[in-house]
């Protein structure tokens, strides 16, 4: 699902959005859902003061990242109330069981991730050989590795049309998993052994993916065919190919481009089709990325 909108028209108003911000407000106002994540980004240019609240509900966890400084918000619990400061990279969590109330001074920009209910308690369950606490009441402390994945988001949200939705799932797994570790009272850690596909789990992952060219399989139906979980399924994939889902895919498509330019005198744009990428551009990107050097140029120096 989309909603991307910059600089709403004068004189529009629009209801306060899910996260409890008045819409007309923002400056970028940028959602995507994949599964059981669900990613923004709201920003504004405003200093005047601010205020957000929504009650509790049984939505999940949501945490947002600063893309930038000097935002400050003083958030309300019960009869108390405290302030922070944040910088960038400078992180708050917020459990959507509990009453949320702050009022925003400044400018923001912020990243947000929101997880449902599902991926916490498997990915608990995964990650731990006990039950868990809450999640801890996180705010305006600096995280580089979320600080990290924010800007990857950020790009993404910008130009979700030509994500892939397999990336993007792989994405929201290994921040969530992160999040989980970092903030999520984790009691006891998983025994640390290796995780890897059976022959025929892996065999058969490889075929779901090399195989539907026409349709953008999800993590979900491939791990659901191996009988695991997203999380449990992308670990295993990584710890028996030495490659994500999606990167050991791109390399898949690069090798058979990379047969057809050597063999056949087929354009660019037919090649990008028949190998699954979306458009020779997104093609001509991915191949330089991989080999180093543009499909066209490849060609040429491969014949001589």
């Amino acid at each position: 699902m989309l909603n991307d909108t910059d600089t709403p028209a004068a004189g529009t108003v629009r209801p306060q959005d899910s996260l409890g911000c008045l819409s007309n407000k923002l400056h970028k106002d940028q959602e995507l859902h994949t599964g059981e994540f669900r990613f923004y980004r709201k920003c504004t240019h405003n200093d005047r003061l601010s205020a957000v609240a929504t009650p509790a509900s049984d939505r999940g966890v949501l945490v947002g990242v600063s893309l930038a400084a000097g935002h400050r918000r003083r958030i309300v619990s019960g009869h108390r109330s405290q302030a922070h400061q944040f910088e960038r990279d400078s992180v708050y969590v917020r459990d959507f069981s509990d009453d949320y109330k702050a009022d925003m001074h400044g400018a923001f920009d912020f990243i947000l991730i929101e997880m449902s209910r599902a991926f916490i308690a498997n990915t608990r369950y995964e990650r731990s050989s006990a039950q868990s606490g809450g999640f801890s009441a996180t705010t305006g402390h600096k995280d580089m590795v979320l600080g990290h994945f924010a800007q990857v988001l950020a790009l993404t949200l910008e130009h979700q049309r030509e994500a892939s939705p397999l990336f993007v799932e792989q994405l929201g797994v290994t921040i969530g998993t992160h999040i989980i570790d970092q903030y999520g009272g984790v009691t006891s850690q998983a025994d640390g052994k290796t995780r890897r596909l059976s022959s025929l789990q892996e065999s058969r992952a490889k075929d779901m993916l090399i195989g539907n060219t026409q349709r953008a399989l999800s993590i979900g139906e491939i791990a659901a065919a191996c009988n695991l979980s997203r999380s449990y399924f992308i670990r295993a994939f990584r710890e028996t190919t030495h490659r994500t889902p999606h990167r050991w895919l791109l390399e898949q498509r690069i090798e058979s481009a990379r047969e057809l330019l050597k063999h056949s005198d087929r354009s660019l744009a037919d090649i990008a089709m028949t190998c699954g990428f979306s458009d020779q551009s997104h093609f001509s990107r991915t191949f330089s990325q991989i080999v180093g050097t543009p499909p066209g140029i490849w060609r040429r120096a491969i014949r001589g």
